[in-house]
């Protein structure tokens, strides 16, 4: 019987292996953010997908370069059009498209594009009934998908522990304290979600509450505030959990050496070895200043993989002059790979993850 199984096993992992190469199990790994409000066959975007199987993209509607002009989000009809002709870029017509949907200050499908726009922060839903909740985010979830949108970056499952912190206390964008209450309102936006066949992911492991900085802009250590119960939202959820996004957080407890999304004893070791996630793992941006700062694209690259990391965002969001080509990305993991300095069974298990993941599409 078991050899049956392993036999089995292995004839399903040659199908899924089947034909591609490794430029595009590496285009798999990547989430990448574009400029423009459409995606024709003569893109570079749709070319991209369509050359290296780029695995997911990320919509902006805020432009970097033109405030005057939208990035990727202008209203629902440009919305829908645009979503549609990025699949038809895909190989499989499952090319994950996300955005950042919480509600409060971070949704990108605003009311003066024509959505709904008023979804409260989380710090505000906790206050309302279960009932209302739920209601709250299946508009949330039927909204994304009648645009096109498979994936939402959300729901956040740090802690509210740390009154001074900006980026999650003062937008309101935790659900609370209490770990456990935390894990009951994202499990509430985690089924919604999935009711209409949307993804989602915890972040930010292993816990942004209670950072006093902004990854987004620099080095941020969190060494002496953090609190293990940060913990617990992501053991609690590890079996509903679609993604989970690593912050660039730095802990010295955790690793002395690399922040949390380029270390495999956080990533590898914690999240997947002792809170048992087996799911997909992504970054928060790549190009964010807490890791950009201080390691090069190379270094970055080959730091992620090896730490477990599975699929990668480069937003192309943060700073316009700093933008990269997912040629560059897919050439230089693979000469990573070609070195010896990438495991290649790195590669092979992110690919076997994120096709888990499109298969629930």
């Amino acid at each position: 019987m078991k050899k049956i199984f392993l036999a089995a096993a292995v004839m399903a992992a040659t199908s899924l292996w089947a034909g591609v190469s490794l430029d595009q199990k590496i285009g798999q790994m990547l989430m990448i953010g574009f400029h423009g409000t459409s995606a024709p066959q003569n893109s570079q975007i749709c070319k991209d997908i369509g050359k290296y199987h780029i695995g997911a993209v990320i919509l902006f509607d805020y432009n970097p370069v033109d405030k005057s002009k939208a990035k990727n989000i202008a209203s629902k009809q440009q919305l829908s059009r645009l979503t549609a002709e990025l699949q038809k870029c895909s190989y499989d017509r499952k090319l994950l498209i996300a955005v950042d949907q919480e509600g409060g200050k971070v949704q990108r499908l605003k009311s003066r594009y024509g959505f709904y726009g008023h979804f409260p922060k989380a710090s505000e839903v906790k206050y309302l009934h279960q009932k209302q909740i739920k209601k709250t985010y299946v508009k949330m979830a039927k909204e994304l998908k009648s645009v096109g949108i498979n994936f939402d970056l959300a729901p956040v499952v740090d802690l509210d522990i740390n009154p001074k912190n900006h980026v999650i206390h003062g937008l309101g964008r935790s659900f609370g304290k209490n770990p456990k209450k935390v894990a009951a309102y994202a499990g509430t936006f985690i089924d919604a979600m999935h009711q209409y066949g949307v993804l989602t992911s915890l972040k930010h492991f292993p816990g942004h509450g209670s950072s006093m900085g902004d990854t987004h802009k620099g080095f941020v250590d969190v060494t002496h505030l953090w609190k293990r119960s940060e913990l617990e939202p992501y053991r609690l959820l590890n079996k509903k959990a679609d993604t989970v996004m690593v912050a660039h957080v730095f802990n010295k407890r955790l690793d002395p050496k690399y922040p949390a999304s380029l270390s495999e004893k956080t990533v590898d070791g914690l999240l997947r070895k002792q809170l048992g996630f087996h799911g997909v793992v992504i970054t928060d941006d790549m190009q964010m200043g807490a890791i950009s700062k201080k390691y090069s694209l190379k270094q970055r690259l080959k730091l992620a993989v090896n730490a477990g990391d599975d699929m990668l965002i480069f937003g192309n969001q943060l700073d316009p002059r700093h933008t990269v080509s997912s040629a560059i990305l897919v050439e230089t993991v693979k000469s990573l790979v070609e070195n010896g300095e990438i495991r290649e069974r790195r590669i092979d298990n992110a690919y076997r993850r994120i096709q888990k993941l499109k298969n629930k599409l």
